[in-house]
């Protein structure tokens, strides 16, 4: 490649990153809004997902005037059009609106969450360790791929070899390693710790929970999900849903899935305590149990039943419960007032009031802040 080439290389890096660095700088200007007005277009690959950002212009070329004539020449002004059209219709007079759409990995989104919610690192529970490859290229080895030669160490031992059998020759000083001379940086094996972690998401499909209740639950698990799985290398998903009996369900179902009757939010509880039990030994798993109703409660004596539950298994088990009360306008918010007073100070217990889409942010920063 040559010197120009790789001038225009750097350049073409170098603005990529200034855009990288824009378009960063929007997302964590306006997160409020893509998180209280489901701004995300949707995931692609997995792993990365898809913004419109109108606010951002991309790169044009803008054309001056040419007062020395050119190709085209003419009668005409710029702006004519070229050919008269048979359109119908009048043009209207303001400016189009173009989104321009940009990709992010799960991971930056994390980041960007994480400095504007001040969110701390999670500290997992457990010593789970495995021997991974890692740290820095500290070691050497006598096999390797050639991209991995010490060039340094390979020329002192041929070096060294040819001194040693007197055919080095200090007038014609041509060192030519041969195969037993090569040394390869390596890396040396270390034990890293290696955590696992299930979410449990609840909510109470009941007929008061309508879809913009649980568009507000959607939004709000997506971002929770984010930031968990940016701090843990294994994690997995289970979803309960519940009105008068609770029963698990996949992710699709848990979303769309509307139903009527009573509800009777211990029936959940004792479901999520059964998966945890079966599935997810608290010594090896990291559990954080989430909770979304309205408040309702078919009585106060289930309620008791719940905190019963709370104190005796799920909090034993899980790194902390949340529970996030979406109004309605057919809740009655009891059940977040009960649970704040039978957990008053109970670090293990955070409950949230997410009164509308604009709650959203404060209830993640709610559920997440406390690095547990």
């Amino acid at each position: 490649m040559s010197r120009d080439a790789r001038l225009s290389v750097r350049k073409i890096d170098r603005d990529r990153n200034r855009f990288h660095e824009i378009v960063r700088g929007k997302i964590k200007q306006d997160l409020k809004k893509y998180v209280s007005h489901h701004e995300l277009l949707g995931r692609k690959g997995g792993n990365i997902v898809s913004i419109p950002m109108p606010q951002i212009e991309l790169p044009h070329f803008r054309f001056g005037p040419n007062p020395k004539g050119g190709v085209g020449q003419g009668d005409g002004q710029p702006g004519d059009p070229l050919q008269e059209g048979d359109g119908e219709g009048e043009a209207g007079e303001g400016a189009g609106q173009h989104s321009l759409e940009v990709e992010i990995t799960l991971d930056e989104l994390a980041k960007i969450l994480g400095e504007e919610l001040e969110l701390p690192r999670i500290q997992p529970r457990g010593n789970n360790q495995l021997p991974m490859k890692g740290g820095r290229y500290t070691g050497l080895k006598p096999t390797g791929p050639e991209s991995l030669r010490h060039f340094r160490r390979t020329y002192r031992r041929a070096l060294l070899r040819e001194i040693a059998t007197g055919t080095y020759d200090p007038d014609d000083p041509v060192i030519i390693p041969i195969r037993d001379d090569k040394r390869y940086r390596s890396r040396r094996d270390v034990m890293v710790p290696d955590f696992n972690a299930v979410i449990i998401y609840m909510m109470d499909v009941s007929g008061s929970m309508g879809k913009e209740q649980k568009d507000i639950v959607r939004t709000e698990s997506f971002w929770i999900d984010t930031w968990l799985r940016s701090q843990y290398k294994n994690i997995e998903t289970r979803y309960i849903v519940h009105d008068a009996a609770a029963k698990e369900v996949d992710r699709e179902t848990f979303y769309h899935l509307r139903e009527s009757g009573g509800t009777k939010i211990s029936s959940a509880y004792e479901l999520c305590a059964r998966i945890i039990e079966s599935q997810f030994p608290a010594d090896q798993w990291n559990i954080y149990p989430f909770h979304f109703s309205d408040g309702d409660n078919w009585s106060g004596r289930d309620t008791e039943r719940c905190v019963k539950l709370l104190n005796d298994v799920l909090l034993q088990k899980a790194n902390v419960f949340c529970y996030g009360q979406v109004r309605s306008a057919y809740g009655s918010g009891q059940f977040k007032k009960d649970l704040d007073r039978a957990f008053e100070g109970d670090p293990r217990v955070i409950t949230s009031d997410i009164a509308d889409r604009d709650g959203i942010l404060g209830s993640i920063r709610s559920f997440l802040g406390t690095g547990r």
